[in-house]
């Protein structure tokens, strides 16, 4: 009896051994000890946020003060552009806003889709333009023995492929056939003469044997216009491909664009470009917002800066071609009225770096479009007064100081004042469909999530001195850059960037490129001086019949002051050559006297004009 109460009363092995665990695993001591662990936890990474966001801050303040010491302006707001009369404001002349304004730079880069567009956009060309191909007609080239009879029976020139003077004879029954001709914005070839006034030309050579294709466009000119700043060294204008045994066929590679056509074609914009000449006339440009948050505020709308430029400078090629300077002249000044809306006073006080390089390319077409007037040697005395003066008020040396600033500034508010979630929207571009993998794969959004603040003040402290050390290479006192210097301390920034920190992962994405934009803008701003002194050089040719002896005797009469080289700060290269025509280039970003002879690329060789 005794033996069966204690059976009953004592649990089993397999209920003990199944019940403990549960019991011990949802037991108050457990859960109080956890809650105690939580609450540490909790408190430690309180205190870690509160440690990092004190020290990240304290350090800012003390970098802010030395930056500012150096008077360097760091408060995004005190750059914010204050209002302007509306009849003083660019931006508020009629169809300024509506044509030359978006919304915000993260609409603009972002994945929003745009509003509709409209059925006919504002400086369009004539319906179906930009869709028509012409190509010229080819030129005939047969192979006859010396002496002997020629197929064809009649050509417009017999050459011996083997005199030395045959080369250049047949290039200039080439060039003669096409006329006066232009290479546009897109590359295409621009020409003079109308399309149905180009004959095709038959030429004979005399040649012992016939020569292979490569021999033959060896001996023909490659290009129709001589090769201007910037454009490759080995581009060609003409193919040639064999017909026969003993024929061949020289053509133009691309289609052609006719100078009357064009000007008819785009026609229909001219009102549009009217509008616009007469809202530039106003001295001031504000876009309508707050400024408050950077990248939120309205910016220009850059294609259609770019496209309305591109317009205006063949048009003005066109006129150039026709022999028409004064109408070219009208079109071209546009070109460069058209920066007023990103350098005039106040909203160029804060620009950001994209606005600047938008100006300097704009700045880049228009002193090419000089160029191909220079060259066919159609501007006359007022028009290259008129262009001196132009060129005169162009200084992108210190547009581009300020524009790295306000960049600086910008992303200093922008780290220090936007919520995280905001943040990784900036950074992403509007991209908020991101996948959880590529999100967990993503460094960047993964410490924008869970970044103390402290790390924001910690990019700045990361990234706006070493921008400092940058902006130290733009010599704006003396209008010079130092391209070694610039080189070497951006590669100085470059490997301290590319350390994996939460110091500086964002600051390594917010740091410009300023090695490109400075080169960029030194070349453009060294064609604009070149550019200068070619016009008074042209201007004293027309006076005296050839070109000085030296640059000196260009001042006053023919240039008001010599604007010296960027590269270095010493004058401009100049000679005049044995026949009668000049040189003059700056020794370019190598920093290095080539003797003129231009490199490959922009960082090489001399920056010669044309």
């Amino acid at each position: 009896m005794k033996t069966e109460q204690n059976t009953i009363a004592e649990p089993g092995p397999t209920e003990g051994a199944s019940g403990r665990p549960f019991h011990w695993l949802f037991s108050w001591r457990l859960i109080r000890r956890g809650l105690f662990v939580l609450a540490c936890l909790a408190t430690l990474t309180g205190l870690f946020y509160a440690v990092e966001d004190w020290r990240g801050k304290r350090a800012w303040e003390k970098c802010r003060h030395e930056l500012e010491a150096k008077s360097e302006v760091l408060d995004w707001n005190a750059l914010i552009p204050p209002p302007v009369p509306d009849d003083q404001n660019i931006f508020k002349a009629p169809k300024m806003a509506e044509w030359f304004v978006k919304k915000s730079w993260l609409k603009a880069f972002g994945n929003e889709t745009s509003q509709a567009v409209d059925a006919k956009p504002p400086f369009s060309v004539a319906p179906g333009w930009d869709a028509k191909k012409t190509y010229l007609p080819p030129t005939d080239v047969e192979i006859a023995p010396s002496g002997g009879p020629l197929s064809a029976g009649h050509a417009d020139a017999v050459l011996r492929f083997d005199d030395p003077a045959a080369r250049a004879e047949a290039a200039r029954l080439l060039l003669q056939s096409l006329g006066p001709c232009a290479r546009d914005v897109w590359g295409r070839m621009v020409i003079a003469r109308p399309l149905d006034q180009i004959e095709p030309l038959h030429l004979a050579l005399q040649a012992d044997t016939v020569p292979s294709v490569k021999a033959l466009a060896e001996f023909l000119p490659g290009s129709a216009v001589p090769q201007s700043a910037g454009a490759a060294p080995d581009s060609k204008d003409f193919q040639v491909t064999q017909t026969g045994s003993n024929t061949f066929r020289v053509s133009l590679k691309d289609s052609v664009v006719a100078a009357t056509e064009y000007l008819v074609a785009s026609e229909p914009a001219v009102p549009d470009l009217d509008v616009l000449r007469r809202a530039l006339e106003r001295p001031c440009a504000r876009m309508d917002s707050d400024y408050q948050r950077p990248f939120e505020r309205p910016i220009p709308n850059f294609i259609r800066l770019r496209t309305v430029a591109q317009m205006l400078a063949q048009r003005a090629q066109c006129y150039l071609l026709l022999g028409q300077p004064k109408a070219a002249w009208h079109e071209l000044a546009l070109v460069r009225d058209m920066c007023h809306m990103l350098e005039a006073k106040p909203g160029s006080d804060c620009p950001m770096l994209v606005e600047t390089m938008i100006d300097v390319a704009i700045t880049g077409l228009y002193t090419g479009i000089i160029q191909d007037g220079l060259r066919l040697h159609v501007w006359r005395e007022p028009e290259l007064a008129a262009i001196q003066k132009q060129l005169a008020d162009v200084n992108l040396v210190p547009l581009l100081r300020v524009s790295f600033n306000a960049e600086r500034a910008a992303s200093c508010s922008v780290f220090e004042s936007t919520p995280p979630a905001e943040l990784k929207k900036l950074f992403f571009l509007g991209r908020e469909s991101l996948g959880l993998w590529q999100k967990l794969k993503e460094p960047t959004y993964l410490l924008l999530t869970v970044a103390p603040r402290g790390w924001m003040y910690q990019n700045m402290c990361a990234g706006a001195p070493q921008e400092q050390v940058l902006l130290e290479a733009l010599d704006v006192p003396n209008n010079q850059v130092l391209p070694g210097k610039l080189e070497n301390l951006a590669r100085q920034v470059g490997a301290a960037m590319s350390r994996s920190s939460p110091y500086t992962f964002l600051a390594a994405k917010a740091i410009p490129n300023f090695l490109k934009a400075t080169q960029t803008m030194t070349r453009n701003q060294t064609m604009v001086n070149e550019a200068y002194l070619a016009c008074g050089l042209e201007r004293y040719r027309l006076a005296h019949g050839q070109y000085p002896e030296t640059l000196e005797a260009l001042v006053p009469q023919f240039a008001d002051r010599l604007p010296h080289d960027i590269i270095g700060g010493q004058p401009l290269k100049y000679h005049r050559t044995k026949e009668g025509q000049f040189v003059l280039y700056s020794i370019g970003w190598n920093e290095k006297d080539d003797g003129g002879v231009p490199g490959k690329t922009i960082a090489e060789g001399d920056w010669v004009w044309p």
